[in-house]
């Protein structure tokens, strides 16, 4: 049985079903895949120039049109978006999403180093808290700012001395 593509160049809420063996696909405009997505239409648009999804189709009025296609790739970019993927990264993993039967030896090794990366950024982010601590200690009551420890200490750099992050 052959199925029949039939794209409606309308901007309707989206559906999808199957009609005996014609397969209809309404297509959406990109402020209904915002709000499909939780996506910002601006963030939708960064997408698309990035190359992160596909050009979508236009009406005759020139309005983007969506398919189910783009709804499910902008979720799995969003996903890898919270994990604080790269743009790079996500790229990455795509390409091996496109392409189920390839080895994904490289996606462990891509996610082995981003682990690698946060946990690096992690410890970093402990030093600077214990940096601001210090720095807070700086000042403990309410002064005029003249006399501001913390400001006093960011202005002549002491803040620095003694620190992971050295001098600026």
């Amino acid at each position: 049985m052959q199925l029949y593509k039939l794209d409606f160049l309308m901007a309707k809420p989206y559906s999808y079903f199957n009609v005996f063996n014609f397969e209809i696909t309404m297509l959406i405009k990109i402020g209904e895949l915002a709000k499909r997505t939780g996506a910002t239409v601006e963030t939708i648009r960064y997408y698309e120039k990035e190359k992160l999804l596909p050009e979508p189709a236009r009406s005759e009025g020139n309005y983007r049109l969506y398919r189910e296609s783009h709804i499910e790739r902008l979720q799995f970019v969003l996903h890898c978006r919270t994990l604080d993927m790269t743009l790079d990264e996500v790229r990455t993993l795509l390409k091996y999403w496109e392409e189920p039967s390839r080895d994904c030896a490289d996606v462990d090794t891509l996610l082995d180093e981003h682990i690698h990366a946060v946990e690096t950024r992690i410890e970093e982010l402990k030093q600077l808290k214990k940096h601001l601590s210090v720095l807070r200690q700086k000042c403990v009551s309410s002064a005029p700012a003249k006399s501001c420890g913390i400001l006093n200490a960011l202005a002549d750099h002491s803040c620095h001395k003694n620190s992971p992050y050295g001098s600026h």
